[in-house]
């Protein structure tokens, strides 16, 4: 089989994938960390974001409605800190949000409601994919690098692919073949990317795929992506020509090394992850109708937010965690799309639009 449906199966089948199978996975007891896990100063700062584009938007000063859109929420801790900070900044706002949880996992869906607590009145709806139209903002935080990639090798007579097998053993290995689809080399093609050979890359055509229906089903809005990823100019070079596919287990991970990597172990029992590529994104994004308002790295964009709280000493103390380089505000990149909202001058853009 593709890398691509094993990582489905290994992260995302129903009975034994990894997500599927438990309500939350990063923290100090899961196997890494995400911004939310710093504590509630993240979906503060976001709240603030969410607030300027719901006002753009004519929230919740018109009789409009105002959707906030989470995909990838698992237990809906990132959203409960949004609504938390709204409902002590902006409660007209929370009266009006109508809030869309999206998760794969039925496990944590099933969590969502006593996590949002005294504010899961907001909750309209809790189900596996988007809602089929909304108006509002679009919140993905570290969900397109979760999602299945292929796996190819440049070879001197041309682009392989490789594929999840088992050996006499039944061990699981990686072999090479033909590619699964013409799809994966137009894909570089429309990049026009020259891989050297012995080169391996991750190609997201789920990600492309996932960001051109959220376009169709968005009517009015924001999109708000927040991942670690590179342009495809760095991400198809030299630096990352073994690829990036790796495991976090135990808060360790390990990447594609050999023909057994560590992410092909214990399927449905580890993270399995790739680097978005944000220029497909952007590009599948632009084609669908949306319009590219900002990509920059986590730390100017919250740094941006911080400026707006009222006493940001408070924050500080888990601040430097979100913003510090070489952690999670460089690696992580925030790309801020819209659809007939033309382009404002958003709080998230007003320290600097930088990427590191």
């Amino acid at each position: 089989m593709t890398v691509a449906a094993f990582m489905d199966l290994a992260l995302y089948d129903s009975e034994c994938g990894y997500y599927a199978r438990a309500a939350q996975r990063s923290g100090r007891a899961g196997d890494f960390f995400t911004s939310v896990d710093v504590g509630p100063i993240f979906g503060e700062l976001l709240e603030v974001q969410v607030a300027e584009m719901a006002g753009i938007l004519g929230a919740p000063a018109s009789a409009a409605t105002f959707d906030l859109v989470e995909a990838g929420a698992g237990n809906g801790r990132l959203s409960a800190d949004i609504l938390a900070a709204m409902r002590q900044r902006d409660p007209g706002l929370l009266d009006a949000v109508n809030v869309h949880l999206i998760d794969a996992s039925a496990t944590a869906r099933a969590q969502q409601n006593a996590v949002l607590g005294p504010l899961a009145s907001r909750l309209v709806s809790s189900r596996a994919s988007l809602p089929d139209s909304f108006e509002g903002v679009l919140v993905a935080n570290e969900l397109l690098d979760a999602m299945p990639v292929h796996h190819v090798v440049q070879r001197a007579s041309g682009l392989q692919e490789l594929y999840v097998d088992a050996d006499g053993g039944g061990h699981l290995r990686l072999t090479e073949g033909a590619l699964s689809t013409p799809e994966l080399s137009a894909y570089l093609d429309r990049l026009d990317v020259r891989l050297e050979p012995g080169w391996r890359v991750e190609i997201g055509l789920s990600a492309v795929n996932w960001i051109g229906n959220a376009a169709k089903q968005l009517r009015r809005g924001f999109l708000i992506l927040i991942d670690y990823g590179h342009e495809a100019r760095d991400l198809y070079s030299v630096t990352h020509s073994a690829g990036t596919l790796t495991t976090f287990a135990g808060h360790r991970s390990a990447g594609p090394e050999s023909l057994a990597p560590a992410w092909l172990a214990n399927p449905g029992e580890q993270d399995i992850t790739a680097h978005v590529d944000f220029t497909s994104v952007r590009a599948a994004a632009e084609s669908a109708g949306l319009t590219t308002i900002a990509f920059l790295d986590q730390t100017y964009f919250l740094l941006g937010l911080l400026q707006s709280i009222r006493n940001p000493q408070s924050a500080i103390r888990n601040l430097h965690t979100l913003v510090m380089p070489g952690g999670l505000g460089s690696t992580h990149k925030v790309l801020i799309l819209g659809k007939n909202v033309g382009m404002p001058a958003l709080l998230g853009c007003s320290f600097k639009v930088r990427v590191t």
